[in-house]
Formats: C-alpha cells, structure tokens, sequence
C-alpha cells in the first residue's frame, strides 16, 4: 500500500515495480527498511538526551527517537533546475528532512513554519530538505512559490527514496544529525517554529557532538 496523507487519508498507488536507488542492493534496501520501520517503538535513551532538556522538548514535539543508531540511507535526487543533491553533502549540518506532496493539505500547513524554522537557523548549521512525492517540477515549483518557501524542493519521481524512508502519512519528517544519524522522526504536520521547537533547535545546533 501507498504513502498517505495524515489529514486527508489519500493514499497513493503502491512503489511500481523495479523503482530504487541503483547504487543500493535489494538485501541492503530491506535491511534498511526493517531497520528504520522500527524507529521509535520503545522508550527514549541516551541518543537523544545529549542537551539538558532535549528529552522534554522531544516529548512536546511528539517526535520518535530511535532505539539505536540508525545512519540515514544516502540518496541523490534533482531538485527543480534538475541538479542532484547528495544526501552525504550535508555532513556535519543537521538536516531536516521533510517528506509531502502539493495536494497534501497537512503539507501546506505546516510549510510556513518550516520556512521560519529554516530563516532563523540556517546560518547556524540547519538544512531543510523537502522530498516532493511522485510529482514533476512545476506543480511543485508553483506551490512553493505560492507559499513564499526557499529552501530546495528535490523531485522524487518514482516514490523510491519516500519507500526507502518507510514513509506512510505525509508530512512526514526525519531529523539527520551532523555524523548522518537519524535523530528522529515525526509523522504529521507540526507547528516548527514554536517556542518549545525553536529551543530545541538551538540545543542541537549549539551543541557541536549532534
């Protein structure tokens, strides 16, 4: 079954055959599934504690930790003028990778509080990713520039990367740590740029071990 929406409950058509990342083997794409399909079933542990009062923050923001180290599968896709970026290029910021679609009503929501969150943080270290779902650039350069947003939109035409995420409700956001660790995962639209989100960035972004 597809990805979908955490509002609406729209749901996609199933992964087509034979999409993928090319560099990933199927025995490396299922361990990767099944690792991070088990992110956040259990209690919070020391992998996110790190920063006094991080665990309260997490707590607020009803974000998922994972129980153990999990390293984010790397990817590459286009973004709107057609150049690939890189996952991996990202080391040593923390990256905020944010999964949706133009008809996703959660998604827009929850765009314009991305936006903010990026403006005040991305001078200290924060990327803001959006992984487009099975849409071509120009529905998705129209909407974001309907909701003013600046940070890079990459095109996930064949819905690979978005299944090798385990992505099912949209929005969906995963949280990279600068070592490429996820930190954690969130399911639903979220108000980013809140009191309680914008301490807990300037926790991590602080502290240079995350």
């Amino acid at each position: 079954m597809g990805p979908t929406s955490a509002g609406t409950g729209e749901r996609l058509p199933a992964r087509p055959a034979g999409s993928g990342l090319l560099w990933w083997t199927p025995a490396k794409r299922a361990v990767a599934q099944v690792r991070l399909a088990a992110l956040g079933l259990g209690a919070f542990l020391a992998l996110a504690t790190s920063a006094v009062g991080t665990t309260h923050s997490l707590n607020v923001l009803g974000v998922q930790p994972p129980k153990e180290e999990v390293e984010a599968p790397d990817f590459a896709l286009p973004d709107l003028s057609g150049k690939k970026i890189q996952l991996k290029d990202f080391r040593g910021k923390i990256v905020f990778l944010n999964f949706f679609a133009t008809w996703c009503v959660p998604c827009r929501l929850e765009m314009p509080a991305m936006e903010r969150l990026y403006r005040a943080y991305r001078d200290k270290g924060l990327v803001v990713l959006a992984v487009d779902l099975r849409e071509t650039a120009k529905p998705v350069r129209s909407f974001l520039r309907e909701l003013k947003v600046s940070f890079p939109a990459l095109l996930d035409e064949d819905g690979s990367v978005t299944f090798m995420y385990g992505v099912r409700p949209l929005p969906t956001t995963y949280l990279v740590g600068r070592d490429g660790k996820i930190l954690w995962r969130a399911f639903g639209a979220r108000e980013w740029d809140s009191s309680e989100a914008r301490h807990y960035f300037a926790q991590i972004l602080a502290d240079g071990n995350r």
